[in-house]
Parts: C-alpha cells; structure tokens; sequence
C-alpha cells in the first residue's frame, strides 16, 4: 500500500501511525521479528531512511527492539501512548490507587537504596511546601499550584530515591496527571489537608533505613485522601 503525506517528517509519522496500527493488530507477535527495512519499505512504498526512522521512534517507544545482526522484534504490541491517555483521563480515585502502587514499592526500595543527595531533595521539597501553608495547614487560594509543585517534588523524590529507572519513568509519564487531580484536591476544603508530619514521617522512615516503615509511611500519606474520597462518592 502506497502512503501520502505532505513532507519527509509527516511521511515518517504516517509509517509509524501504520506501523503502530499492525502492532496493536497482532499482525506480528511479541518475540517476532518484524520484515526487514528493504520489505516495509516495499510494502509501504517509501523510502528505507524512512522505514527507519519509524522504527526508530516505535523502539524509543518501547514497542520494538533492534539487535544487532539480528533484526528488529516486537516486545509490545500495546501502545505506551494510549495507556499515559487513559491515565490522563482517569479520575482523582484512579490516580491515588496508581499513586498506592507505585510509591508504596519506591518507599520500600528508596528506605535500602537512597543516598544523601535523594533525602535532601526531600527535605527542601517539604521545608518549602510547609512555607506556602497557614496556620491550619492548608495553601491559601493564590498558591495551590505552588504548593502542589513542592508536594510532587518531594514524592518524586521518593521515587527517584528507589534507583529503579522503569519506576522513574513510569512515575513520570503520569506526573503532570498527579499534579491537575492534586491542584483540583487542594481547592476542595471537603478534602481533607495534606499534613506536614505525615510526609515527614516518609522521608524519617526513609532516612532510617526502614523499608516496611516507609511503606506504611507513604501508604497513610495516600490512602487518608482516598478515603475521604470514597466517603463523598458514597454519600452521592
């Protein structure tokens, strides 16, 4: 089948979008080894650079790897892009249960793992947040995006300070998802406020080498919102 696009770049774009289309299709299964450069560029009709760029891009995405000598194999037939669009539609409830899973295990891992530097990134996220509360703990309405900039600060730090590069990234590919359900959170006085001692509590269990300390630590930070959560849906 022949493509159209307006220039090289869309042209490649539209070999990755086809690409992309036979992947999620099953056409080719994870461990299978995908047609060579020279057959997709015939089968597509376009040029070999461009067959490779596209590839290029889908192995940058995590759904082909290439081996050299070897060729180019499927390792996912799943997009990543279409799981980080669903994250971003999914509701404040959705992303506190992902938050659960995900930084229950980087507390856990960050307590064996952490070095200095991780526990002071800690600490300036939270000296700063703790600036920007009133007296009853809560950001006044001129600082919620601020304030919610410093509380994600310090819980990427936590998972940064695991060392482990797929949680990183996993983490971060739904950050800024993190960060609109807390601004949306922080502006509802129904919810209840983020207390300073609980995340602290993080960091000391952190500090002190205790991962089923720090597990529990973050599980408390995380789950007193989901609660109050569940409370309101249940009261709708």
């Amino acid at each position: 089948m022949a493509l159209q696009a307006a220039g090289r770049q869309s042209l490649v774009d539209t070999v990755v979008d086809a690409l992309r289309s036979q992947l999620t299709a099953g056409e080719w299964q994870v461990g299978a080894r995908i047609p060579t450069e020279h057959a997709l560029a015939e089968q597509l009709q376009v040029g070999r650079n461009t067959v490779r760029e596209a590839v290029r891009v889908l192995v940058h995405a995590g759904m082909l790897r290439s081996r050299q000598g070897e060729g180019t194999f499927v390792v996912s037939t799943a997009d990543p892009g279409d799981v980080m669009r669903g994250v971003q539609r999914a509701g404040i409830r959705d992303v506190l249960e992902l938050r659960i899973a995900l930084e229950a295990e980087a507390a856990r891992l960050a307590a064996l793992r952490h070095l200095p530097a991780d526990l002071e990134r800690m600490r300036a996220a939270l000296d700063a947040q703790a600036e920007l509360a009133d007296p009853e703990g809560h950001p006044d309405a001129d600082s919620l995006e601020l304030y919610a900039d410093h509380d994600i600060a310090f819980h990427k730090a936590v998972v940064e300070a695991a060392h482990n590069t797929a949680l990183t990234a996993t983490y971060g590919w739904f950050s800024s998802s993190v960060r609109e359900s807390l601004v949306n959170y922080l502006g509802d006085r129904a919810m209840p406020k983020i207390v300073h001692g609980d995340h602290v509590a993080v960091l000391d269990a952190i500090a002190a080498g205790d991962p089923e300390a720090a597990q529990q630590a973050i599980r408390e930070v995380l789950e007193k919102p989901k609660q109050a959560l569940e409370n309101l849906l249940a009261g709708d």
